[in-house]
């Protein structure tokens, strides 16, 4: 797409979506004709287009290329429908996010292979010029430190075994240079001006995720501990594992999707524990390039 075509379709995506938001157009409404658009905007109706199409992905718009106006789409209800798998839950959650000027990303997990598969789909986006990019995106992500000595993952009859806890440091480390390639790549290619990406340790068996939001939105996930057969230096082993990718991520929010006080105060207090452990007793993780 062209930078001019891309700068005009954003400024009608821009103006629409600012009067869904405001409320100037509810759900159910219909749009003006692209041919009113393309009045109102002085644009051609191809640059209409892309905008509409824009918006449809954002999930604002429905009916999109119909032969009638689109409509703005009903907003997905958090009370009705069950959380879902973390590695669905939160590309959808970071799409929306990266919506904002200025995105923020705190992370504690076990590894960071669902952040990293989570974020390609929006980093695509914005690489192809569908999504519109941030000016700033700040990554702070806590994993369990290299030397300390977890509960999870553990050899099956022998705890002592620290061959299981080796083979999770090489993926921690594996998936942590990937997630800190896809972030800072944005910034090398001229299409976010400033990336931060910041992993720190801390000893502590993570038995749930959490992912914080440009502070209004909190998602956490339960890991449950399994039976896996798995490979590491051409050797099998039998051990106690957590998997993350296919949990269930429950979403709390103190933004306008917020359900109640409870979600606000879930928020808040998910950010203040990260914190607390971000600047006290998690040190710089050592990631190999």
């Amino acid at each position: 797409m062209k930078q001019g075509t891309q700068s005009r379709r954003d400024q009608v995506a821009d103006a629409l979506r600012t009067r869904i938001q405001s409320g100037d157009l509810l759900p159910g409404d219909s749009l003006p004709t692209q041919k009113a658009l393309m009045e109102e905007f002085d644009v051609e109706r191809g640059v209409v287009r892309k905008a509409l199409d824009l918006l449809k992905r954002e999930q604002l718009l429905a009916d999109v290329g119909r032969g009638s106006p689109p409509r703005v789409a009903e907003p997905r209800s958090p009370d009705t429908e069950a959380p879902r798998a973390a590695g669905v839950e939160l590309a959808d959650r970071i799409k929306l996010a990266f919506r904002a000027p200025h995105v923020t990303l705190d992370a504690l997990n076990l590894t960071t292979e669902t952040l990293t598969q989570a974020l390609a789909p929006t980093v695509m986006r914005i690489a192809t010029g569908e999504q519109r990019a941030p000016a700033s995106i700040t990554a702070r992500i806590l994993v369990p430190s290299p030397d300390a000595q977890l509960a999870i993952p553990q050899l099956i009859g022998d705890p002592t075994d620290d061959r299981p806890l080796q083979r999770l440091h090489d993926l921690v480390e594996l998936h942590a240079r990937s997630l800190h390639h896809t972030l800072r790549n944005l910034r090398e290619r001229n299409l976010v001006p400033k990336v931060s990406v910041e992993v720190r340790g801390v000893p502590l068996t993570p038995t749930s995720k959490l992912y914080v939001l440009n502070d209004t939105e909190a998602l956490m996930g339960y890991y449950r501990v399994l039976r896996r057969e798995v490979e590491y230096k051409n050797e099998m082993m039998a051990i106690h594992d957590v998997l993350g990718l296919n949990a269930p991520l429950f979403h709390y929010s103190s933004g306008p999707d917020s359900r109640d006080e409870h979600d606000a105060a879930f928020v808040e207090h998910s950010r203040m524990w990260f914190e607390s452990l971000w600047t006290s007793i998690a040190v710089p993780y050592p990631i190999g390039y």
